[in-house]
């Protein structure tokens, strides 16, 4: 019986064993080589542009969008002011400060502008009214002794108005004016501000007597217009008042130009003097004549007085210590000045009978009888505007000659006189 049943069981399993499906064994995972590196989703990061510094002031354009590096010295020409003493001028990568010390006489504080390389961002710690961007397009003068130096700067082109052309004498300034290109806006307090907003200048230059009710910039300022002080008629030198050409040429970052001019006008000076330094007899000389009463004389300190000194003369009050001008009485000059050899800048005056119908006393000045009056009006206009009061600021050494030629003509034998004439 049992082996009955073994039987049966064996039978069964060997059932199941050949009912059971077919299983194919599966092969283990074979590794594929890629076709091409993986490919990364993130760009490769791109070397910054090189931005080259300047060799040379941008003198017509701006700092291209993006292209401002803080570390770049965008001022690589300066200028270096030597004789102004109201002046100086401070630089930094892309902006310079411009001190005017003493803007007027009496001035307690200076006055600063931040001349900005267009295209750089604005410096902290200034005003609106003085930040000014460099180089300006246009400009507007208020006295005539600029004219000369945006001339020879080569500026007249930017130059969009006047105070007046009354008493301009250059040429170019005359032609603009009488082609409608040149605009006059008036004088002082007076000064026609719709005008000047209607010119829209990226500057006015004017200068400051300190008396709100004479002077332009106030009002020029309350409407919103960039303005600047020169104060060049204060400086005391010849040179000194040259060298404000330099003032005017930062605004237009001309700096080099400003350089070169100046240099050539300082060596001619200087020139000069070297003739007079070993002179041994020096005429003495005074100069001006009353007006409503007072006789104004300049000081010993003053330009005036170092034009004479530089020209190998004697000027009677050479020992004064003031800059300015001295109020005098008739009877104090002439007592100091009746004898003396050289009588100069007499005024409006034509002829030696024109000075004598002014004041019969004139005449008993030893320099009236001995013919040695001499003016500085000989390049006048028609409208009486004299050209020594406009090119002569820029070249002293013009004023110089003429002045050596009249005390020492054998130091000069071959000039001819630019300013100066004797009034006969």
């Amino acid at each position: 019986m049992l082996r009955k049943f073994l039987f049966v069981i064996l039978t069964f399993a060997l059932l199941l064993v050949a009912c059971a499906p077919a299983v194919t064994p599966t092969p283990a995972p074979t590794a594929v080589a890629p076709t091409q590196a993986p490919t990364s989703t993130v760009a490769p990061t791109q070397p910054a542009p090189v931005i080259e510094a300047p060799t040379e002031n941008l003198t017509d354009g701006c700092i291209a969008e993006g292209q401002f590096d803080p570390g770049i010295d965008y001022f690589p020409q300066k200028a270096q002011i030597e004789y102004a003493a109201g002046l100086t001028i401070e630089y930094h990568n892309s902006y310079k400060v411009i001190t005017v010390k003493t803007p007027w006489p009496g001035a307690s504080e200076s006055m600063a502008y931040a001349l900005v390389q267009c295209g750089a961002p604005r410096p902290e710690g200034f005003l609106e009214e003085q930040i000014i961007e460099v180089p300006a397009k246009t400009i507007i003068t208020m006295s005539t002794t600029y004219l000369p130096a945006l001339d020879e700067l080569g500026l007249l082109d930017r130059l969009v108005g006047v105070d007046d052309t009354t008493y301009v004498n250059n040429p170019t300034v005359l032609k603009m004016a009488e082609d409608g290109k040149l605009a006059s806006i008036g004088y002082g307090s007076g000064v026609n501000v719709e005008k000047v907003l209607e010119l829209s200048p990226s500057l006015v230059m004017t200068y400051g007597s300190g008396a709100p009710e004479y002077d332009a910039h106030p009002v020029l300022l309350q409407a919103g217009q960039k303005v600047v002080v020169n104060a060049e008629w204060m400086d005391t030198t010849p040179l000194g008042r040259a060298e404000w050409l330099k003032f005017i040429a930062v605004f237009f970052n001309k700096e080099a130009k400003a350089e070169a001019l100046f240099d050539q006008i300082e060596q001619d000076y200087q020139k000069l003097v070297a003739l007079t330094a070993s002179v041994s007899q020096k005429p003495t000389v005074f100069t001006g004549s009353a007006y409503q009463g007072t006789w104004y004389m300049p000081g010993g300190q003053s330009f005036a007085a170092a034009f004479l000194r530089d020209a190998g003369a004697n000027y009677l009050w050479r020992d004064d210590p003031s800059t300015g001008s001295l109020p005098l009485s008739f009877e104090a000059v002439f007592e100091k000045a009746k004898d003396a050899d050289y009588w100069l800048n007499v005024g409006f005056v034509g002829a030696l009978d024109d000075l004598k119908g002014m004041d019969p006393r004139y005449a008993d000045f030893a320099a009236f009888q001995k013919g040695n009056v001499w003016n500085n009006d000989a390049k006048t206009n028609s409208s009486g505007g004299n050209d020594y009061y406009e090119s002569a600021v820029l070249h002293p050494e013009r004023v110089l000659a003429d002045l050596i030629f009249i005390f020492h003509p054998d130091l000069l034998p071959n000039h001819q006189l630019v300013y100066y004439r004797q009034v006969k």
